[in-house]
């Protein structure tokens, strides 16, 4: 685990030694806080129902910027060769470059805990919700990152992978949706439902923690970086 350590700490330190952190922390911070106080302000109800509705749209865009270059720059540089030829499994790299992402996405939420504290005081927030939403959030980015790191691991080109990630992400999101569910029958409206991972994060954005809403981002988390590691394998860069 000391590799997967070393090569976290690299990944997660390249983040802030670029612009692309801040600006994902700016623009996640100023939307977030709008979303979560304009309820508050326009109609006098503190509520976290506007943040939680709109976060997994602002997400196929974030978590793309994310993980575009997570292993994109590293073939693109020429740098992925050099790092599979270290004494380190592939599966270390994937865990590690996932982790760092993870982490990454956990600080933004940290930051935008003073949103709900601040509303908290201000008039009678309701943190069952609350609470739920950040757990649905947090499995909602984390199974994100996961196929964001495996597109990005099938080309060389950051804009190719961002915009091949948002896609994807969009379509795993909105495959559990009413209206898609709608249009295709019940039977394969089911499967969709079971599928996609809309309806397992508006139940937790509602406060309800079903174990079998996280095992399913769980398994679609580690589904993704099964895939990631293969296709490192794949490529015989050995």
């Amino acid at each position: 685990m000391s590799k997967v350590y070393i090569i976290f700490k690299k990944e997660l330190q390249s983040y802030f030694n670029s612009a692309i952190a801040y600006i994902f922390l700016a623009i996640f911070l100023i939307f977030s806080g709008w979303l979560f106080f304009q309820n508050f302000f326009v109609v006098n109800q503190a509520s976290a129902r506007g943040f939680f509705g709109i976060i997994p749209w602002m997400l196929l865009f974030l978590v793309p910027a994310i993980t575009m270059r997570a292993w994109a720059e590293e073939k693109r540089n020429g740098t992925i060769e050099l790092l599979l030829t270290f004494p380190i499994r592939d599966w270390e790299v994937v865990l590690a470059k996932y982790l760092s992402s993870l982490v990454f996405i956990i600080i933004a939420l940290i930051l935008s805990l003073g949103f709900p504290i601040t509303a908290s005081f201000l008039g009678n927030l309701d943190w069952g919700p609350v609470i739920g939403g950040y757990f649905g959030v947090l499995f909602l980015a984390s199974s994100y990152l996961a196929l964001g790191l495996f597109i990005s691991s099938l080309t060389k080109n950051q804009i190719v992978a961002f915009l091949m990630s948002a896609i994807a992400c969009f379509a795993a999101f909105i495959l559990s949706d009413g209206l898609v569910i709608d249009s295709l029958g019940v039977f394969i409206g089911v499967i969709l439902k079971v599928v996609g991972l809309s309806s397992h994060f508006e139940n937790l954005s509602r406060g309800v923690l079903d174990l079998r809403d996280i095992f399913h981002f769980i398994v679609f988390s580690f589904f993704f970086l099964f895939l990631n590691i293969q296709s490192l394998n794949s490529r015989n860069w050995r």
